[in-house]
């Protein structure tokens, strides 16, 4: 009995060993990604969460939500030191300086295994705007993907002044004046306000090369793909004219170009995104009835697609596990609420017709862009319309870019382009808000930067583009 007893003992603890083990080898993905901070309730979150990714592929998660304050610095910090993730957020037009220091993996040969349902969700020109040397470095998340401004209006002051239908035709910035005088005139307000950043819809018809330069570029639609000075081109210098007035006339703020934050109130504002933003994002956030108009056309660029992508690090130890998680969350509408809405209960409930009910008591800290397509995340109750319904519209019908797929190496040119780019941020606020004569700041602004090399810059970018297109 003593040695059969020994012997049950020595199973009970060899099975405790096994099933420790197996637990332990559930790989933990390590995700970063951007919001208002960790949420209040993450723990919570996290604990129903990662069953569910254990059952449908095996991995656990832990997410660090970084405030936007701090995303910059932090995530500068992360890329350049080879702090350890699997999963990290991207905003910028940094793909290229990125791969060049081994910061991201090539995912190009793991797709097709690890994420069949990403490559048929995702379009082949967004991967195209991922790729270096024509490998893939970089999951694009699939959403208003595509670039579409907006003029955005009080529907309660058209309304009474009678301005709907001259809003409702109203598509330049020249369109607006006689409407914004209007409102100016017979509300007494300041009808456009701003902040330092201004204008900044004026050169987005223009490819930025991936380069963050935003006087330089290549117009979306030009088939020579000529390297060109944003702000000499005649329609770009015309709307900056319009600004100018709009400044001198009082339709802008006249500390504009020193305002860090606006007010919550504007009349009419310009928007990137989709027109029933106006009713379901832009309104809400104001407390008013708003409508939405197109602002120029509707572009894919490889600076849209990359202004959110999801990496995987060149140091994951589980790159086949990130890619499924990846797959799953842009293919699962349950994981992809989660991410978008936060913690169902708590955050959001589903109701009997399959919407989901926000709570307007509670928020949510991750920002629902970050992680993956609009497609697949559940409306809300509050509209009768599904919204991603026309974002999918927009991103079909976008004109793509000429140089979609084109990514600039400035590896040596990084001197020059930082030293650009500061000049660029001494002008930018007062050029794009109308507080100088544009003829001359323009002029000027272009002196400086090529003293620091601009001509070089715009040599080289065209060089390599020329070379780039040879092989189309």
């Amino acid at each position: 009995m003593k040695r059969f007893l020994t012997l049950v003992l020595a199973l009970m603890v060899a099975l405790c060993a096994m099933s420790f083990a197996v637990a332990e080898e559930v790989p933990a993905l390590k995700m970063i990604t951007l919001g208002n901070g960790q949420p209040e309730n993450y723990a919570a979150w996290i604990e129903k969460l990662n069953p569910y990714l254990e059952e449908k592929i095996g991995v656990k998660l832990d997410v660090e939500c970084i405030g936007w304050g701090d995303w910059g610095n932090r995530r500068s910090v992360i890329i350049n030191t080879n702090e350890y993730y699997d999963i990290i957020f991207g905003d910028s037009g940094n793909l290229r300086q990125d791969v060049a220091i081994g910061a991201y993996l090539d995912i190009t040969d793991l797709l097709a295994e690890n994420a069949p349902g990403l490559l048929e969700l995702i379009p082949s020109a967004y991967w195209d705007a991922c790729r270096i040397g024509g490998r893939i470095y970089g999951v694009p998340t699939y959403k208003d993907s595509s670039i579409t401004q907006y003029f955005v209006w009080d529907t309660e002051v058209l309304k009474e002044l009678g301005l709907e239908e001259a809003a409702a035709n109203c598509h330049t910035l020249a369109d607006a004046t006689p409407i914004l005088k209007e409102i100016k005139e017979k509300k007494n307000i300041t009808p456009f306000p701003l902040t330092k950043d201004g204008v900044s819809q004026i050169p987005f018809i223009f490819d930025g090369m991936g380069a963050g330069l935003t006087g330089l570029g290549v117009r979306y639609n030009d088939a020579e793909a000529k390297v060109v000075k944003v702000f000499e081109e005649e329609d770009v210098m015309a709307q900056l004219k319009v600004v100018r007035e709009w400044f001198e006339e009082g339709i802008i703020n006249a500390d504009a170009a020193s305002t860090a934050e606006g007010p919550s109130y504007k009349a009419c504002f310009l928007a990137q995104g989709w027109s029933s933003a106006a009713k379901t994002v832009w309104g809400p956030n104001m407390g008013k009835e708003l409508v939405a108009y197109t602002y120029g056309p509707t572009i894919l660029s490889n600076d849209s697609v990359l202004g959110s992508v999801n990496y995987i690090s060149v140091n994951s130890e589980h790159p086949a596990e990130a890619l499924k998680f990846l797959d799953l969350l842009n293919n699962d509408s349950k994981v992809r609420d989660a991410f978008y809405y936060g913690l169902e209960g708590d955050n959001f409930e589903y109701t009997a017709e399959g919407r989901v009910h926000k709570n307007p008591d509670s928020s949510w800290g991750m920002a629902g862009y970050t992680q993956g397509t609009f497609f697949t995340v559940t409306p809300t109750d509050d509209v009768e319309f599904n919204q991603w319904d026309e974002v999918r519209e927009l991103n079909d019908a976008a004109e793509p870019s000429v140089l979609l797929g084109f990514a600039f190496d400035t590896s040596e040119l990084n001197d020059q382009i930082t030293n650009c780019k500061s000049i660029w941020d001494r002008y930018h606020a007062e050029l794009l808000t109308g507080a100088i004569d544009p003829e001359q700041g323009v002029k000027d602004m272009y002196a400086e930067m090529e003293a620091e090399g601009l001509n070089d810059i715009m040599t080289e970018a065209q060089a390599q583009i020329d070379a780039w297109m040879a092989t189309k």
